[in-house]
């Protein structure tokens, strides 16, 4: 059996803009900017930035199983607690993304799988941290 690396795909290249002071502007080349504020004052921490990608991912292949379903999304919304590790690196410890959904004709069973399937087996950010970084949800359906 062989441990050869898997296949990958090139993603496009990410630059970073420094502004001024612990603020910054990334994005593609050709592509929208995020402002990033090293201390998360004046625009997102990089530690935020990395908490709504993962919200956002799940919610994007959420939004998508559940149109499947043929029960499209009216609203949805995330909000993400965590907690880092208290050493150098602060990295993630554990996260808890709040899903609040409104999909008419959706029943819980139907929205659990979905953000189910989502984190842990589409989301690439999600799956793109250290696996004993403890990622997981509570759903709540609205409307």
């Amino acid at each position: 059996m062989s441990n050869s690396p898997p296949s990958t795909i090139a993603h496009p290249p990410i630059e970073v803009q420094w502004l001024s002071g612990q603020t910054f502007e990334a994005g593609r080349r050709q592509g929208p900017k995020l402002r990033i504020a090293g201390d998360g004052r004046t625009a997102p921490s990089p530690f935020d930035a990395l908490l709504a990608a993962i919200a956002t991912c799940a919610a994007v292949d959420v939004i998508s199983i559940l149109e499947k379903q043929r029960t499209p999304v009216r609203a949805l919304n995330i909000t993400v607690e965590s907690n880092r590790v208290d050493s150098t690196p602060r990295r993630l410890f554990s996260a808890i993304l709040h899903f609040t959904i409104t999909a008419p004709g959706t029943t819980i069973e139907k929205a659990t799988r979905a953000v189910e399937l989502s984190v842990t087996k589409y989301c690439s950010v999600r799956s793109s941290l250290s696996a004993d970084a403890s990622v997981s949800w509570k759903i709540e359906l609205s409307g």
